[in-house]
């Protein structure tokens, strides 16, 4: 019988740390970001409150309510940041960089996907372990492919795909659900090995 122990998730482990404070304060919120996501969320640049002040205000008025899931569900709403997202992209072999930091990544992730400020554009590069691994600094034609269908023009000057919403509007998490599911799909394709 094969009983291999499941890793658990950045939000289940997010879970387990608030269920583990009888009733959550902002600090106690922060810290399991900090803990089960590896972010510092007050340091994030450009958000548009203070994070500490927005868990305040919520935390009053969930009235001991609150969980590890609301919680994320506040922090997407109010800042932007999936942390749901990166739970479930984590250890996909992608790294993110957004919000002026590194959201995930990992020295064996195959490729970046980098948003710029205010999340109005995103630019989708190989990675140098995917360089060193396949010989290659350009993304794979599959992946080109894919991610033209979703409207990205491939830009050889950074061997990598480019996106900017036509309208400078913040890229919907629904186009970069759509992003994220074509890399995936590219990796567990051809690059499951690595």
């Amino acid at each position: 019988m094969n009983n291999k122990a499941r890793t658990m998730t950045k939000a289940e482990a997010m879970d387990k740390l608030m269920d583990a404070c009888d009733k959550a304060g902002s600090n106690d919120v922060l810290d399991a970001i900090r803990q089960a996501f590896q972010l510092d969320l007050e340091s994030v640049q450009g958000l548009p409150a203070r994070p500490r002040e927005a868990l305040d205000a919520y935390l009053n008025s969930a009235g001991g309510e609150a969980t590890g899931a609301s919680i994320r569900a506040l922090i997407n709403e109010a800042f932007g940041i999936n942390l749901d997202a990166l739970s479930a992209l984590a250890g996909g072999k992608i790294s993110i960089f957004s919000k002026n930091q590194w959201m995930l990544q990992d020295e064996e992730d195959l490729f970046a996907v980098l948003t710029g400020i205010g999340d109005i554009d995103v630019r989708i590069v190989p990675t140098d372990y995917y360089a060193r691994q396949t010989g290659s600094a350009e993304l794979p034609a599959d992946l080109v492919r894919a991610l033209s269908l979703l409207g990205y023009s491939h830009e050889a000057s950074i061997g990598g795909c480019y996106y900017a919403d036509p309208d400078g509007k913040p890229v919907a998490d629904a186009f970069k659900g759509q992003t994220m599911n074509a890399i995936r799909t590219v990796i567990q394709q051809s690059y499951s090995r690595f």
